[in-house]
């Protein structure tokens, strides 16, 4: 015996309807993500709000970098070292399972046999290595250039480690405890200088560079390459810079001057 069904009623349908537009909506930002290791869910989500909207503390308008004149920098000296570990909550150990945010270290020109020390850290490129490999999308650049991990979502593979040719990050092995309410760590976890984004969000410089320039060495300076007017920009535009790895073509935010 055949039965007639009732039409649904309006509510059924755009309920229905409702439904299966956030499926497809669901469906086209897990294909992003999927399709784009090196999207995040929260790019996805800024890019929808309005033209011009940032999130708070970082802007496109800037690039944040670090000038280091090799010049003025020291052997032997840590002090940017030191500012550093304090800052971050490391324990300043040097073994392989040692977290080291920045490391002062020798290069040596071999035709003339000349030494400089100089020190290296997460070099912050504008097309880092680290975001291009991470599969979950927990190593991003930020709009300003800074380059971070997201601890939530790293899974501890370790493929940015391989991938970076400034030996930059660090895996954390051990449990941590007493650790710094603004620089969020955790074991099973990669990590590496953040250019101390904490402090450069509240407009104050990176540990580092105030700790040398306290210290009278004025060898790190801080600031923003986008700006033509800021120190950094001067200075880069006077004076010859390089890049460490320039073959790389990775348009580092830290550069060097006398080297």
């Amino acid at each position: 015996m055949k039965h007639d069904l009732p039409p649904p009623s309006s509510a059924a349908a755009d309920a229905k309807s409702s439904r299966r537009g956030f499926l497809g909506v669901a469906a086209a930002g897990l294909a992003g993500v999927l399709l784009a290791p090196g999207v995040r869910l929260i790019e996805i989500a800024q890019a929808a709000t309005p033209a011009g909207a940032l999130s708070p503390g970082a802007s496109n308008k800037v690039r944040w970098g670090m000038l280091i004149d090799s010049s003025k920098c020291a052997s032997g000296c840590t002090d940017c070292v030191s500012a550093c570990n304090t800052e971050n909550g490391l324990s300043g150990g040097t073994l392989s399972t040692d977290s080291q945010w920045i490391r002062k270290i020798e290069i040596k020109e071999l035709r003339t046999g000349k030494t400089q020390s100089l020190p290296m850290m997460c070099q912050h490129c504008a097309e880092p290595p680290c975001v291009d490999v991470c599969p979950t999308g927990a190593s991003f650049k930020r709009a300003d250039g800074i380059v971070l991990v997201d601890k939530h979502t790293c899974i501890g593979c370790r493929y940015c480690v391989m991938a970076c040719p400034y030996k930059a990050r660090s895996f954390v092995h051990e449990p941590l405890s007493n650790q710094k309410p603004d620089v969020p760590r955790g074991m099973g976890t990669v990590e590496g200088c953040t250019l101390c984004v904490h402090k450069v969000d509240r407009g104050e410089q990176p540990a580092c560079s105030s700790a040398c320039s306290a210290a009278g060495h004025g060898a790190m300076l801080f600031g923003d390459l986008n700006d033509p007017n800021s120190e950094i920009s001067k200075r880069v535009a006077s004076y010859p810079s390089r890049q460490i790895r320039e073959d790389l073509n990775l348009d580092t935010g830290v550069r060097y001057s006398g080297i």
